[in-house]
């Protein structure tokens, strides 16, 4: 863009102010006891969830959630709260190993270079990050505390008696590995042969790789394992006290999967041919949450991968069986569950008796229970359950109808609650008390019992990769040489690095990257390291806390630091009027108190499940062994909506879509930028980027420079001489409080748009105004300054120049009050009629009396033409709104 063509010369001052931020780091907030901490202030933490920094850098939809969080956070400064504002970097993953692949580049370098294209990009938006406190999930020193935080989690067992996690020296059964919260086990994993890596559900789309499109199949692996349904309840109770998205709650819920029911055992009796087979004594559970459709179960179902299957197919099933393994394995957990796909299955040529009436029902295998989801086995009642139905129906296996629906409804295929029929021991019962009364049956007669199943698994934590944390652990050998058995290394071998390696290509054995470092790999005569490594969750689970003292050398987070800004010390504090500016704007806030944990915690919906589950679990375990002083991580959660491209599609590469902030920038500037970011619409709503839109933001800004600023004859910019230190009007001082409460009130709630809306009205207000008092336009660079911090701090610097205003920092100016006083409606415009047709309006105060109003009315020159020489009849007032003479 030409100079000339520039809506106002932004780029003459926005890398200045960038630039002196940096150098007096106006935005770092010491810790409790550090040089310049002031105590008397109250806390806000305020954080985004921090980005992977990809080769691609920003797109515009990235940004959104950034700016919402620096416009509250520089308010939130100007409030007299210490806040913290911190940002990083989540640079584990698998981008950069396929990058290093491809080009032998090591993948220490790529994140490197592409943390230094996401940091400028953010500086040049002008965020107000403390950059002091600039994390790496990469750097040996933040990672060694994620080894230290795994240790701690392996040194641990969940008690049941006490419901939280203790060291595992308290566990007193024989077998301590049996229930650390860490620990091994053979389960089918996603694995990609073309990546050499275990992959996660999310990272698998239709069967192939998220990354590169490669097919992915199921099979069973050696992984390291997280024991997080020990948490399942609580994770699900303490949602309760959090601020959070009830959308975002539900999903957590649902994801766990609580349900009450009843675990019921089936005896594997003889298999095709009962009277030549022996019962092997092989039992299979089930989990069901109607025990009283017991005696509708016509056959079983077992997961393909369940490890009954070896022991009880037949020999005649076995090329069957196996067949249909191998099928299932490459197919998706999402496509196994796809309610619309035809049900196929395989009968292992095995039986089992329902213990309700001694009948023989065939076993089976189908892929639409999945090993991973309760028992992985399941009692099928087709009657009353759409798959089974659909199963039993493509096979032509048996119904038997157990459950009479209300009214005329059909019962087959009914799943509601009715009267149990065709079933003995509950036969007429309602459904709610046959549960009850089939589950105490089950008991007493020992082969079932009452029970809580959730659908939320152990999280599978381990990844055959090299770009991640090593684990910091090693196995030591038998006597027959092989490694058998599993220990923690001290934490004074901490950070584990990983070696250097020049191949970082998959093995293609399922043996991870690191099996490539012999000389790394061996640890001693006896042992050997761990050669897998966490996954990329594992950095993020923490982050939040360790920006709360990233220098610690000697403890992953100080004791007062992390009880300052992750605890509730300030609640009562912050309720003070003295702690506020203004207590009739606090009292109405919509932003949190300080009742522990992180203020304000804002990103994508893409985590609302994952991310968050796994950093409360870990939060939870760290508090529960006292390291940490509140049991949740983020008490409120704002989820900010995505930003379309221009064509209202996601921005993607393959669309061709994607605006680069850079470019919006060097065309309109950063403040134009982050404000369009917020006019755009309501934070956590989906919207389309639109290029006209920032040229509209872009004139608002223009006009605010115009307003105060003129160019001489020169090209130089110098103040507008209709900027004076003159008394504002009655109607000025009311625009100008107007807008203070307006904008404060809709920062507190996050509604950004209707506050860039208000001060827009406010420069209409002021323009084509001969003298503007200094005093307003003060209160607009106030109340700007955090939607448009460059311009603001350019104007600031001006206006102090000439008027001598102290402090000179805009960003050191406290947040002006409004008076309600000055809001009051004293005056009033009413219509002056005569026989009902308007002739005239009229201002009066509002506390007018009538005999005033008429008599005003009436010396209206308009009004008194009109009725000369008529007879008045009669004057109706209708107080505020208008005056009717009526005439003959």
């Amino acid at each position: 863009m030409s100079e000339r063509r520039k809506p106002y010369p932004f780029d003459r001052f926005e890398s200045k102010w960038q630039r002196l931020w940096d150098e007096r780091q106006l935005f770092h907030v010491p810790n409790p006891g550090e040089m310049g901490f002031d105590p008397t202030k109250p806390k806000f933490y305020i954080l985004d969830m921090f980005p992977y920094p990809s080769g691609a850098g920003l797109h515009v939809g990235h940004p959104e959630g950034y700016t919402a969080t620096d416009i509250v956070a520089r308010y939130k400064r100007m409030r007299g709260f210490n806040v913290l504002h911190p940002m990083g970097w989540d640079a584990f993953g698998l981008p950069a190993e396929q990058y290093a692949i491809k080009t032998g580049q090591h993948p220490a370098i790529t994140t490197r270079e592409n943390v230094a294209k996401f940091k400028s990009q953010l500086k040049r938006i002008g965020f107000s990050y403390d950059w002091e406190r600039e994390v790496n999930t990469t750097d040996p020193r933040y990672y060694k505390w994620t080894q230290w935080i795994f240790l701690q989690i392996y040194n641990s067992w969940f008690n049941p008696d006490t419901n939280k996690a203790e060291p595992i020296s308290t566990y007193r059964g024989a077998d301590p590995d049996s229930v650390r919260l860490a620990y091994v086990d053979e389960v089918p994993v996603n694995w990609c042969p073309e990546l050499g890596t275990v992959l996660a559900n999310e990272e698998v789309i239709d069967g192939r790789s998220e990354i590169g499109g490669h097919p992915v199949v199921r099979r069973p692996m050696r992984q390291w394992m997280l024991r997080i349904t020990a948490y399942a309840e609580r994770l699900i109770n303490e949602l309760e006290g959090l601020d959070w998205p009830e959308g975002i709650k539900l999903l957590q819920r649902n994801w766990i999967g609580r349900s009450e029911g009843a675990e019921i055992e089936f005896a594997v009796t003889g298999m095709a041919d009962p009277g030549n087979e022996p019962d092997r004594g092989y039992k299979i559970r089930v989990f069901t949450t109607r025990p009283d459709t017991l005696y509708g179960a016509t056959y079983m179902v077992l997961a393909p991968e369940h490890s009954l299957v070896d022991l009880i197919v037949t020999e005649e099933q076995w090329p069957a069986v196996r067949e249909y393994r191998e099928r299932t394995a490459r197919k998706s957990e999402l496509e196994r569950t796809d309610l619309a796909k035809e049900k196929t299955g395989v009968f292992t040529g095995a039986f089992a008796i329902n213990p309700a009436n001694n009948e023989k029902i065939p076993i089976w295998i189908a892929d639409y229970v999945l090993v991973g989801y309760g028992t992985g086995a399941i009692q099928a009642v087709p009657a009353h359950d759409e798959r089974d139905l659909e199963f039993a129906c493509q096979f032509d296996l048996p119904v038997c109808v157990v459950v009479r629906p209300p009214g005329d409804k059909d019962p087959i295929g009914f799943v509601g609650d009715g009267t149990a029929i065709n079933s003995p021991i509950i036969d007429g019962l309602p459904s709610r008390e046959a549960i009850r009364k089939i589950t105490s049956w089950l008991e007493e007669h020992r082969v079932g019992k009452r029970a809580i199943n959730y659908k939320l698994r152990d999280w599978l934590f381990s990844r055959q990769r090299y770009w991640g944390e090593p684990f910091p652990i090693v196995w030591e050998s038998g006597p027959d040489g092989r490694y058998r058995r599993h220990r923690a290394l001290n934490e004074n071998e901490l950070p584990v690095v990983p070696p250097e390696l020049e191949d970082y290509k998959p093995t293609g054995t399922g043996e991870p990257p690191l099996g490539k470092a012999k000389d790394w790999i061996r640890y001693s005569d006896k042992a050997a390291r761990e050669t897998n490594v966490m996954p990329q969750w594992a950095g993020s689970c923490w982050y939040y806390i360790r920006f709360c003292d990233p220098q610690n050398d000697q403890r992953f987070v100080g004791e007062e630091p992390e009880r300052y800004w992750m605890g509730g010390e300030n609640d009562e504090r912050m309720t003070k009027p003295e702690a506020r500016n203004s207590s009739s704007v606090i009292r109405h806030s919509s932003l949190p108190r300080a009742r522990g944990g992180v203020d304000l915690y804002v990103g994508g919906t893409e985590h609302a499940v994952l991310h968050l589950l796994y950093a409360r679990f870990w939060h939870k375990v760290l508090f529960d062994l006292a390291h940490l002083s509140k049991p949740e991580p983020f008490q409120r959660l704002v989820n900010q909506g995505i930003i379309l491209g221009e064509d209202n599609q996601k921005m993607s590469k393959s669309r061709g879509n994607i605006v680069n902030p850079d470019e919006v920038i060097d065309e309109y500037g950063a403040d134009a930028f982050r404000c369009y970011e917020m006019f755009m619409g309501p934070l956590e709503q989906m919207k389309p980027w639109s290029m006209r839109g920032v040229e509209g933001v872009s004139r608002f800004l223009a006009r605010v420079w115009r307003l105060m600023m003129y160019e001489n004859q020169a090209g130089e910019w110098e103040l507008s001489p209709r900027i004076q230190d003159i008394a504002s009007e009655k109607s000025q001082l009311k625009l100008v409080h107007t807008t203070i409460k307006k904008v404060t009130e809709d920062i507190e709630s996050l509604s950004f748009n209707t506050a860039i809306s208000q001060m827009m009205v406010f420069v209409n207000g002021f323009t084509n105004v001969e003298g503007i008092p200094v005093t307003a336009m003060r209160m607009l660079l106030v109340l700007l300054n955090p939607f448009a911090p460059h311009l603001t701090s350019e104007l600031w610097e001006k206006l102090s120049a000439k008027f001598r205003i102290q402090p000179a920092e805009i960003t050191q100016q406290p947040w002006p009050d409004y008076d309600e006083a000055l809001l009051v409606e004293d005056e009033v415009e009413i219509v002056v009629q005569i026989n009902g047709k308007m002739r005239a309006r009229l201002t009066v105060a509002t506390d007018a009396s009538e005999e005033t109003l008429k008599a005003a009315a009436l010396a209206l020159p308009k009004i008194a033409e009109a009725i000369a020489g008529k007879a008045i009849r009669k004057v109706v007032i209708v107080r505020n709104k208008l005056v009717n003479v009526a005439t003959n």
